[in-house]
């Protein structure tokens, strides 16, 4: 049972990956799969949808690690199957993010 505003995800057939999600927004989905690509590269939604949305995505990675930093439109099955399945697009493009910025650290104060 998935419950509302959240992601799941498990082993499909033929190594496949099955994702699902209920009740959630766009961006929380390109948040989502910013994480999934492990490449440090963000998913920004630039789509201008409102609301939130159900849906199920199914496919078999490619490889293994993270997506080359060049990967722009790739061949990748996920980008692939975003575009199949839900209607959506990954295109690269350089755009301003916010970024957390660590700038002192301290050990803490004893008790």
């Amino acid at each position: 049972m998935q419950t509302c505003n959240s992601f799941g995800a498990i082993g499909g057939p033929n190594h496949s990956v099955i994702l699902g999600a209920r009740n959630i927004p766009l961006r929380q989905l390109a948040s989502y799969l910013g994480i999934l690509r492990d490449d440090g590269r963000p998913v920004l939604d630039e789509t201008g949808l409102n609301g939130t949305f159900d849906f199920s995505l199914m496919w078999i990675p490619e490889q293994e690690g993270p997506l080359p930093a060049s990967a722009g439109e790739t061949s990748d099955a996920g980008p692939e199957a975003l575009k199949e399945q839900l209607g959506l697009k990954l295109k690269s493009e350089k755009a301003p993010v916010d970024v957390l910025v660590i700038d002192h650290v301290e050990p803490p104060s004893p008790n």
